[in-house]
């Protein structure tokens, strides 16, 4: 299914032990939405109050480093910013975590379009008459929002219709596709003349290529258990970072590349508010993780990652120690002590829809920052419209903020199933022949101390 994977490193040079670049993506791909492409109308129907016009149909992203992806969206009461920036989710992140139907929603996915892209075979399984694109992506459509809102709603065109009730009738719940690519942990700490980690690789890629570090000079390598330089690595290969004895303090990071199709039915959610998407379909697109080191020679040596918890409505803080000494932290306004050797997580509440911006700080200048907007549910705060849902009809211009059944910006017939290609494929190629060739050249030594990072 994969092309090449490419792992860079990053190293930082003396300063406190603390690993001040925490990775902003759990792993996957991050695209940017550019609009609803393939689309048909909607009803959204609620008790005593008009029945609200949608757009119902495929979304469009285009990749950051190469890709198109096309989604459907779970999250009918909510707008889509235009333009907006997504993140490969897992679904316990999203309004997915707690909906036991959402395992439904991906075998809709995988038993309609455009992953069933033979439309008269479509039409022929569900007992409709002819569809098109456009009445097959609302059907699909309208049948996902059966499941993912609990909405009543219904396809304008008769075909759609009998597509979304055959859908709604025929799933049954799928387990969560795996991610395309994370590294496990995102934050390992060690002592100086260890090798620290494990970080674990998970990807649907078939092989990993692994750049060394730029900075030879400073005998950081990246290793396997054994301590053998990795060259090539594949999923559930462990990586290590290999400290040389005798190094102060310092920290260092891996990022990970690779060309892949992102699996159907991994979610995608907004980095700032936006409506969440699944997705129906990938080219070759190009999706990343990446993790930090730290390391010193003695005393305490903390990490700090952070974890949307929607079961518990917040963001889920976690501070790990592997040094010697006791390690001291202030978090939303209360002092946390994690001993040598464990770990402690705190959960840090967050309202519905709202954004967050939480630092955790400790003794030699540490800080970590960690952004974003906890959006686990389907129903905004705020929203207008019959049942809380506010909607833009086909026929409005497609405004700066797009809403509930997406802007209605352009017409594109391209099929995107998962195994689909891309004409960003060449360019993902050259990008990674080029870090081979540069080698070292993809990593730079950074000097970084008391600086904030941010997710």
């Amino acid at each position: 299914m994969a092309s090449g994977l490419v792992v860079a490193g990053a190293l930082a040079g003396a300063g406190s032990a603390t690993a001040d670049e925490v990775p902003a993506h759990q792993g996957g791909a991050t695209a940017v939405l550019d609009g609803l492409k393939t689309f048909d109308t909607a009803y959204v129907h609620a008790d005593g109050e008009k029945d609200d016009k949608v757009s119902a149909g495929l979304f469009e992203m285009n990749v950051d480093g190469g890709g198109k992806l096309k989604t459907y969206c779970i999250d009918i009461h909510n707008h889509t910013q235009d333009r907006a920036k997504y993140l490969e989710t897992p679904w316990g992140q999203t309004s997915l975590g707690s909906n036991k139907d959402a395992g439904k929603i991906l075998w809709i996915l995988q038993h309609s379009f455009p992953q069933v892209n033979d439309l008269s075979q479509l039409a022929k399984a569900a007992g409709t008459g002819t569809l098109t694109d456009e009445t097959a992506a609302a059907g699909t459509q309208v049948a996902i929002w059966r499941f993912s809102d609990h909405v009543d709603v219904t396809a304008a065109d008769e075909q759609a219709e009998k597509l979304a009730d055959w859908l709604e009738k025929s799933a049954t719940v799928i387990a969560e596709p795996k991610a395309s690519l994370t590294l496990d942990p995102v934050a390992v700490s060690g002592r100086s003349g260890e090798r620290v980690g494990p970080v674990t690789v998970r990807t649907n890629a078939a092989q990993a290529t692994v750049t060394p570090p730029a900075d030879l000079a400073s005998g950081v390598k990246v290793t396997d258990k054994a301590g053998k330089p990795v060259t090539t690595a594949s999923d559930g290969d462990q990586l290590y970072f290999d400290v040389p004895a005798g190094s102060d303090e310092g920290t260092a990071a891996l990022a990970i590349q690779a060309a892949t199709s992102v699996p159907v039915g991994r979610a995608f959610a907004g980095v700032t508010k936006s409506q969440t998407q699944i997705l129906a379909g990938s080219s070759e697109s190009t999706v990343s993780a990446s993790a930090t080191a730290t390391w010193a020679k003695q005393g305490a040596i903390p990490t700090a990652t952070a974890e949307k918890n929607c079961a518990k409505g917040g963001v889920d803080i976690t501070v790990g120690n592997k040094g010697d000494e006791a390690f001291t932290f202030q978090l939303d306004g209360k002092e946390n002590t994690v001993e040598a050797g464990k770990t402690v997580t705190v959960t840090v509440p967050v309202a519905e829809d709202q954004a967050y911006d939480v630092t955790v700080t400790g003794p030699g200048g540490f800080s970590k920052t960690f952004k974003g907007v906890l959006d686990c549910k389907t129903t905004s705060s705020g929203t207008g419209g019959a049942g809380g849902t506010d909607t833009q009809t086909g026929g409005e211009p497609t405004p700066a903020t797009a809403t509930a059944g997406g802007s209605t910006s352009g017409g594109d017939d391209t099929n995107l199933a998962e195994t689909g290609s891309s004409s960003a494929t060449p360019m993902i190629a050259g990008i990674a022949i080029a870090l081979v060739v540069v080698g070292g050249g993809a990593v730079v030594l950074l000097r970084r101390k008391g600086r904030t990072a941010s997710e």
